[in-house]
């Protein structure tokens, strides 16, 4: 393995091929690796699965006609609570859709990290999970329940990725990344879901600059190649760099009205 890293956004997405899996880290309208994603549209990759805690980078691959299928817990923008391309994307049934509840997708991405084909879970019980997404599966604990009879639980299927594409604050050369907003979301099991994982990063410093070690979280043994793009999440947030771009933002989403509208929006922000 590479003891250096760094390269440039489209080098980072070269490897992706239509067809894939590619989990998208942040949350929301937060977080997440835009420049990576404009590299990705600059490419003709189609026919994606895209896994996420979904924002505008679902809306947008979908609006841009690169996604079969989209595995999600949630696909909004904050401030806007649903996003308004992948509303008409799904609403159309443009697109395959696997939704999960916010933990269960957690679970998903935490037994592919252990190489587990599921893990158990009393969430989704009693739920319309079950009417939406056939893929849902219940088992019998071999263990006995505190009642003293057997237990049925959600066996939540493991959310394997081909790719994972993530932006941290920091990191370093090498693919250690860290952290230093308010909260990890789950960049750290897309991650170790992933074969392979490429981030972009407000900075790329010395490794002994990666301080403080809590917020070290992404391990270079995990990363394939580092980005440095200052701004590289933006129009979402990424604290404490900076706030969401409001204004930015809702241009996005009034673009889901009028087709012509966003071909011009989508060609001035991939080429950015």
């Amino acid at each position: 393995m590479a003891l250096v890293k760094t390269m440039t956004a489209d080098e980072a997405v070269a490897g992706i091929e239509s067809g894939m899996t590619v989990g998208i880290g942040g949350w929301g309208s937060r977080r997440k690796p835009m420049t990576l994603l404009k590299a990705l549209l600059r490419t003709d990759v189609d026919d994606l699965t895209v896994v996420s805690y979904g924002g505008p980078d679902v809306g947008i691959l979908c609006a841009a006609g690169r996604v079969r299928r989209v595995v999600f817990a949630f696909v909004s923008l904050d401030s806007i609570p649903l996003e308004p391309h992948f509303r008409a994307a799904r609403e159309s049934g443009a697109i395959e859709v696997e939704e999960y509840d916010e933990g269960m997708f957690l679970l998903g991405l935490q037994a592919a990290a252990w190489n587990v084909p599921f893990l158990p879970t009393r969430v989704g019980l009693g739920s319309d999970l079950f009417r939406v997404n056939p893929r849902l599966k219940t088992v019998i604990s071999p263990y006995r329940a505190r009642s003293g009879g057997e237990e049925e639980l959600v066996a939540m299927p493991a959310l394997p990725l081909d790719v994972s594409l993530l932006h941290l604050n920091r990191a370093d050369e090498r693919g250690n990344a860290q952290f230093l907003g308010p909260d990890l979301y789950m960049d750290d099991l897309f991650a170790s879901a992933a074969e392979k994982t490429f981030l972009s990063c407000e900075e790329v410093v010395p490794t002994a600059e990666l301080t403080p070690f809590h917020t070290l979280r992404i391990s270079r043994l995990q990363v394939d190649g580092v980005v440095e793009a200052p701004g590289g999440a933006g129009f979402t947030s990424c604290q404490p760099d900076y706030e969401r771009d409001e204004d930015a933002q809702k241009a996005y989403a009034v673009t889901s009205r009028d087709p012509e509208a966003w071909t011009a929006w989508l060609d001035e922000w991939r080429n950015s």
